[in-house]
This record gives structure tokens, sequence and C-alpha cells, in this order.
């Protein structure tokens, strides 16, 4: 405890010492690893675009992995210098060090839940009966030594005696699947392979569903190119290559298909798309013997989602003829829109639906948090249910029968806590709360809303030390996304604590493009309007630095994936507004993103440089790796990538740190940190969590020009 005393008390001398200690900064003079210009080019609609660094796209090459451990050498080197790098990973350490759940789910006679003791690199899914000790079910740090193989996704069939789960080697979105009696925890058969962006779904205890693509032949498996995606069913006991095609192949060529069992197990629900946003409805009945698919909506103009059947009638989650999203119902027997009544009409606040209990919980986003309210199944409201505060509550959801159901809530400054929700009578009870060593009394989360260049009004979160002195010198982070009708909505982040301890300010504003605000919100950030995104971000970080809650010395932009592009897009076009620069797994390239895996599906959002001459010339006039230029003073720039991501390819980064270290003229660094064995992201070991943030954080301070921590 002393020693966490020490360092709290360091940091707080942060914002106090920031401005004198800049004066002081001097950049570390960095020798970059040579990196080979080949004469590569293309003519796109009669204009020659020069790509000097596409080699680096060959993540099988030899040449490249030789590129990768250079870079990374530099890096830590340069990373092993700052002095409080160190403190900074075991001060995270310890506020990692707790106890965290999940809400509980029944499944057979046994109750099941995820727990992770603290540093655990995943977490182990337990099992009791009743109030009996809890058992270890299954423990994904068992599934490889150094905790890189993670549990991709589990389902249970409806009685419960049979599980299938995924597993994902290194962070790749390639998936194995393993089933298990549950009973037993005996292996029932052999593992099935290479199956990609899947959910898994039973039909009783005969097999289950489950969705792939082909694997690329003679091409790397995590940059080549997928776009026919296939739902298949696996009968248990059989082999896989004996399972039954069910929709998509080169028959129904998809990018994107889904199906699930409804859960009366009636119905198999099947979704098909050709981008991230709209997509085909069908649905076969399963009480009959070979009953044949019935088209539900046959075009991609919309996003529908069945939520819920009971006998013939079906509910369905649609943006048809609704931006904001409704919830209709209609019977079997009479599919088409047309009949289409509705049981929760559109309002002005994006919807989302969940289920259980026997009820429908409508979740809307009023202002980017949460609203909560219970209806019965003919669409009369019952009741609000009532939040802790401004912030994010998962939906309230469970089987169709439980009496009980759980949901979390969430801030910026309050940890997750869940509560046990009783569907009769309405009352909330705390079931689990967070065992985080922070008080969130000594902090504040306000929300604020600040104008864009274009007028649009746009909301923002701020975070930081009640007390704190608007004196233009606090280190902040300005996260942004805007993108993918994503809402980005309050959530507490053990990483942030030490950030925000650290005297630093937390920043999030909902640009447009993300969905906080419905339909017209996304598509304000789409295509030939993505320059709005990054307008809103330019505009969140003059409006921090008029109210002086941080100055462009200390200031750093970050995201990721989407986000890093939003950075990359940002740190181009106003380089003198950022001191630091924090774009991690970035699309980067935007003329060639949608030639690796499952890329050319974010069409919608970007339109590719294939589409025609105006969008080719839009996309080159902010793609961050096009528009690095020689004679500019970039922020300090560290990009983060991981060399299994399959969803946005590290080429993106290769390529952009390579360029951006040739042709930056001013003293700030360009690295970048290449994770191995990790992919996008999801199922990173709590290590290599740990160790990231803390090298962010500590490059972000560093080159703020915070020397040391007195």
């Amino acid at each position: 405890m002393k020693m966490i005393k020490i360092f709290s008390f360091a940091l707080l001398l942060l914002s106090i010492n920031a401005c004198k200690q800049a004066k002081k900064t001097e950049a570390m003079k960095l020798n970059y690893p040579p990196t080979d210009t080949l004469d590569i080019s293309d003519t796109i609609f009669g204009k020659i675009i020069h790509d000097s660094y596409r080699w680096l796209e060959d993540d099988l090459s030899a040449k490249t992995r030789r590129w990768i451990d250079s870079q990374n050498a530099l890096t830590y080197a340069y990373l092993d210098k700052i002095p409080y790098r160190e403190m900074l990973r075991k001060k995270m350490e310890v506020l990692w060090n707790y106890e965290r759940f999940t809400a509980p789910f029944h499944e057979g006679k046994y109750t099941y839940f995820f727990k992770n003791d603290g540093l655990q690199n995943q977490s182990v899914l337990y099992r009791q009966i009743g109030e009996g000790n809890p058992e270890i079910f299954l423990d994904p740090n068992t599934f490889s030594k150094d905790g890189t193989t993670s549990l991709g996704g589990i389902e249970f069939s409806k009685d419960g005696s049979l599980v299938a789960y995924q597993i994902s080697e290194g962070g790749s979105d390639w998936r194995k699947v393993i089933v298990l009696n549950a009973e037993t925890k005996a292996v029932v058969e052999d593992t099935l392979i290479d199956i990609k962006f899947s959910g898994l779904s039973w039909k009783g205890n005969e097999g289950f569903y489950y969705s792939s693509y082909d694997k690329p032949k003679n091409a790397s498996e995590l940059s080549a190119k997928t776009d026919q995606h296939q739902l298949f069913f696996h009968k248990l006991g059989h082999k896989q290559a004996q399972d039954e095609l069910i929709f998509g192949g080169s028959k129904n060529p998809r990018r994107y298909v889904g199906g699930g069992v409804s859960e009366d197990e009636n119905y198999l629900i099947i979704t098909a798309a050709t981008s991230t946003n709209g997509n085909e409805l069908y649905i076969q009945d399963l009480r009959q013997k070979n009953c044949p698919i019935k088209t539900i909506v046959d075009h991609f103009d919309n996003n529908n989602n069945i939520v819920h059947t009971e006998g013939n009638t079906l509910y369905i989650l649609t943006d048809m003829k609704a931006p904001n999203m409704r919830l209709i119902k209609t019977d079997l027997t009479k599919l088409e829109p047309a009949n289409w009544v509705d049981v929760i009409p559109e309002i002005n606040m994006p919807l989302s639906i969940s289920t259980g209990g026997g009820k429908l919980f409508a979740s809307y986003l009023k202002d980017a948090t949460s609203q909560m309210l219970q209806y019965d199944l003919n669409g009369k409201m019952e009741r609000e249910i009532l939040l802790p505060g401004k912030g994010t509550a998962d939906g309230v959801g469970g089987k169709w029968e439980e009496t009980t159901l759980y949901y979390s809530y969430t801030s910026y400054i309050n940890p997750s806590t869940i509560f046990a929700y009783d569907v009769a009578n309405g009352a909330s009870k705390m079931y689990k709360k967070s065992g985080v060593k922070f008080d969130p009394s000594g902090y504040e989360s306000n929300q604020v809303f600040y104008t864009s260049k274009d007028g649009t009004k746009i909301p923002m979160m701020i975070t930081h030390k009640k007390g704190m002195t608007m004196n233009g010198n606090n280190p902040t982070i300005l996260y942004g996304y805007g993108g993918f009708d994503i809402s980005l909505t309050p959530v507490f982040s053990t990483a942030m604590v030490a950030w925000l301890e650290a005297g630093g300010v937390y920043a999030v504003p909902n640009l447009r493009g993300g969905g906080e605000y419905g339909k017209a919100w996304h598509d304000a950030g789409i295509k030939m309007n993505k320059q709005n995104v990054f307008d809103d971000f330019i505009a969140a970080a003059e409006w921090l630095i008029k109210q002086k809650y941080t100055s462009s010395q200390f200031l750093a932009a970050s995201g990721g994936s989407n986000g890093g592009l939003l950075v990359g897009a940002c740190m181009t076009q106003r380089p003198e507004l950022f001191k630091v620069a924090l774009p991690a797994v970035g699309v980067l390239d935007m003329l060639r993103y949608h030639k690796f895996t499952a890329g050319a599906g974010w069409a919608y959002d970007y339109g590719t440089a294939d589409d025609s001459k105006e969008m080719l010339n839009y996309l080159l006039s902010y793609s961050p790796y096009h528009n690095l230029r020689k004679g500019q003073n970039y922020p300090a720039t560290m990009v983060t990538t991981g060399d299994h991501d399959d969803r946005v390819v590290p080429a993106h980064s290769f390529k952009f740190a390579a360029k951006l270290q040739s042709v930056n003229d001013g003293p700030n660094p360009t690295l970048i940190r290449i994770e191995t064995k990790a992919g996008h992201g999801a199922g990173k070991p709590t290590a290599m969590v740990i160790s990231e943030y803390a090298d962010r954080f500590a490059f972000a301070l560093y080159n703020m020009g915070i020397m040391e921590l007195k």
C-alpha cells in the first residue's frame, strides 16, 4: 500500500510540473531502421497512385518479418528509456488485481458465470448448483502457456447437456470449435476448424449451425480476401467435411451470413448481407421436415433482426420506415413488410431490444446514455427501469421463462455493477459489485455539447479529478471512433484510472458516423460525408483547448480500428493540433482496405476507390497513408497493431509508420509497436493489455514533456 500511495502522490504533481518540464524536454534522437522503397504504382480512373511500401503487405515474407523485428527493437529501446514506464505498468497491475464477474446464466441444472481473480490472462467459466460451491467448468488459461489462446464464444444446447465453444489462437478471427458433454466435460468429437465470423446455435441435441469462409488457398489466411460466407449445419458425430451447406457460397454469394435457432426451437433464422449495414432476412420452419427457407426481406436497404417468436408470430426489430428502429410483429403466413404491425413504434431515440422473463425490454440512447423500459408482448409499456445515473446499462435479458434477469451498469467513473432484476415487480437489487480500488467520489464525468465546423452540435463526455485547475496544462486523451453505427457510451476502464489519477483528462466525443442518434447520425459520417467525422474530432480538440482543459502541448489523439483511421486523418490534416497521436489497429490505406480479408464489407461506410473517379478523389483527400507530406512536423506517434490482426490487416499500420518515418521533418518520434500473437483486440491476455496501456501512457506523457515523476 505504501508504494501505491507514493505513486499516486507523484502523479498528482504532473499537471503542476508539466509546463516547467515541457521546456526541459529534449526529443530522443532516433535512427530509424532502413525501409526499402519500391517503384510500385496503380492507375485508377486515369490517376497514377504510388505505393512505395506495398511490399510490407506480404505478411508471409521473411523481409517483412525482419522489418517487424527491427521496428520493435527500436520501439522497445525507446520505451525502456522512459523513467516511469515500469512504474506505470506496476500501478496498472495493482489496479487490475481485483475479482471481476459477469452476470450469471442458467443452463440445465447449473448456474454459470465467468470470473477473473484479477491478473488471470483469461476469465474462467465456473458453474454451481443452487447455492452450492462453484467449480471450474472451463479455464481458457489452460489453452496456451502464454494466454494468447482465448475463448471466442460458447453455446449450450437448450437442455444444457451439450456445449460447443470456440477458441481463437493468437487473436485471429479464424476459430476452432470443440464440443463437450456438459455434465462430464468430456470431449464429444473431433475439433472443427476454419470457422470465422460465426455464432453457434444448437438444433436440439442433433447438432448446431455455424458460419465460415473457405480458407484461402496459396495465400495468407491472415490477409487474403474472404467474401463468400456460408452457413453450415454440423450433425454431431459426423465429420466436418460432411456438414450440410444451408445458405451462402457460390450459389448465394453473401459476404456475411448468420444463422440461429429461435429460443422455442421452432425456427431457423438466417441473416445475409454484403456489407456491415443492411441485411436480408430468411426463416425456415423446423417443425416441418425439409421445409423450404422463406424470404422475409429480400434486399439490403435496411437492418432487420428477429428478436422473439411466439407460436406463428414473429417479432422483428427493423429500421425499415424507421431510421431509429421500431419493433414490429407479423404472422408466419404474412411475412411481407406490408403486413407488419408496430409493437413499439419509432421515437426520436435509437432503439434496441432484448427479451426475457416473458417481457420485451427496450433500450434507448438518450444523448449516448442508457434508458430502459419494460413492455409486454402487445407493446404496452409497464415501467422504466431506474438506473443509478447517466451511464451505460446492457439490455436486461435472459431466458423467456425466467423470473429474475440480470443487467450491468457502468459509467466513466462507476465500475461495472451487476444488478438482479425482478420481472414481476421491477425491483433491482445489487448482485455483484466491482472490487476495483477506485473511489469515484473524487472524480467527475460531465457531458458538454460543442459546435462542429458546419454548426452541428456534438456531445462529449469529459472525465477528470474534481477541483482540477483549468490552466491548459492537463495531460488529455481525446478518444474517438465515429463509424459503423457504433455508439460510444460511458464505460468504466481500469486502465483509464491510472490516467485520471495522473491528473489527466479523458474526453470522448460522440462523432457523426456512430449510432448515438440513429441512422441519420450514422449516414452523416459515411462515404462523401466522412470528413464530418474528422471535423467533429478536430472541433472537440479546439473546444478543449479554448476552455483551457488542455493545450496542444498536452493533447493526445487516440482511437482504434475505424478510430485509428480517425487519428490518422486528423494528425495529417491538423498536425499542429496534437502533441501525441496513438492510432491503433487502424484503417490507414483507404485505397486498398477492401482488398484484404473481409474489408470489402466496409464499403457502406467508406466507399471504395473502384466505385468512381469522384469516390477515388474523396478517399485520396483524407487517406492517412496518402496524405503524409514532406516538410511537416507531425505529432509524436506510436502506431500499435498485432501481427495476427486479420480484421484490419497490420499492413495498414506498417505502411503508414514506414512512410511517416521517412517524411516527418520535425523532432517528434514515430514508433510502431507490433504485438506478436495478437489480433484486432478481442481475447488479449491481461498481461498484454496492461503492458500496452502502460506503454501508450508512458509514451504520451513523456512526449508531452513530463520527464520525471517527482
